[in-house]
Formats: C-alpha cells, sequence, structure tokens
C-alpha cells in the first residue's frame, strides 16, 4: 500500500520517504552485514531476496507491509527502514519493524523514528495497537521500543524461525491510549 504522507521527524538530519526498489542496493549493503542481522530474523541471501517485500508495498490491499525509507538529510543516502507488518484492519493494529546500518546506532535514530512512526499510524491509519517483537538476544531493539513508551507483554517461545532454528521473542507493545 503507498504511504500516503510520511510523518516528519523531531531529529536532526533525518527525514522518511517511500521506500523504493532503488534503495535495495544501499539497504541490502548494511543487511548482508551479520553485526545488524545477528539478532533479527532476516535470511538474506542477494539482493534480489528483497524484491518480493516491494510487490507487498505496492499492494492496494489494506493488510499490505508499509515500508519507509529512513534518510540522512545531509547526504541523501538510506540509512535505515521502518514500517508496518502483520497489519490486521480487523483488530486495527500493526507489528512495527525497524532496521538501521551500523554507523548510526547509539545516537537516538531508532528511537526518534519509531516514535515518530509510531504516533503517525495512530493517527493516519486509526490502529489501536501497534506491537514489537524482538529475538530475544536483541537488546537495543528492546531498549528502542521501552524508550517510545512500549511494553514488555512476555515471551513468545520459537515463535519465528531465525536461519533455519526456531528463536524465542519478546513481546512488546503500545496502544494509542497509553
Amino acid at each position: 500500500m503507498r504511504i500516503p504522507t510520511a510523518p516528519t521527524v523531531d531529529f536532526l538530519n533525518i527525514s522518511l520517504r517511500q521506500l523504493e526498489r532503488t534503495d535495495v542496493k544501499a539497504w541490502y549493503a548494511y543487511l548482508s552485514n551479520s553485526e545488524v542481522t545477528q539478532h533479527t530474523s532476516w535470511n538474506l541471501r542477494a539482493e534480489e531476496d528483497l524484491f518480493p517485500m516491494f510487490d507487498e508495498i505496492d499492494s492496494t490491499q489494506p493488510s499490505s507491509i508499509r515500508r519507509l525509507a529512513i534518510i540522512n538529510q545531509a547526504s541523501g543516502d538510506l540509512i535505515g527502514t521502518i514500517g508496518f507488518h502483520s497489519i490486521s484492519e480487523a483488530n486495527r493494529s500493526a507489528e512495527i519493524a525497524y532496521d538501521l546500518a551500523p554507523a548510526y546506532w547509539g545516537k537516538g535514530i531508532a528511537s526518534a523514528v519509531c516514535s515518530s512512526v509510531t504516533q503517525w499510524a495512530f493517527t493516519e491509519y486509526g490502529f489501536i495497537r501497534v506491537q514489537g517483537t524482538v529475538l530475544e538476544t536483541n537488546r537495543g531493539s528492546a531498549k528502542v521500543l521501552v524508550k517510545c513508551g512500549f511494553q514488555y507483554e512476555g515471551k513468545l517461545r520459537s515463535f519465528r524461525m531465525v536461519r533455519g532454528r526456531p528463536g524465542n521473542f519478546e513481546m512488546y507493545a503500545i496502544l494509542n491510549t497509553d
């Protein structure tokens, strides 16, 4: 589903826009880094593995994933992505997902973008609940969610396959009334 207007981010030199197929090379460049993927369920072997996601982004179905590019305005470079999957129109909920190139870790970017996009989802799409699941070893991502007001709800055992093995994930969520 094409995103109508990307939210603004109140963070220096960071902007959001629709993720485009032309971003694949830059996106894959950091997603192919084991430091990035070690605490996620990404299992990419080539840039082409990302293309099916764009078919989903281009869909007009209400449950289609939505993904934004995180842009360093000074350089114009894609430095990360953020968006929603597992969207339920009936339950007015979605799961947030994000990634960021390692050179930008620890600078507050993920928290600023996650907070802006979550609030935008409540107003733009009318979600009641936004949840985030993180591999139990991904302490950095868990900290981002907590900093953005998400509450820990529990452990999901063997929730998703992580490069051929079942992985335990932690569930966090925020409601539009929080």
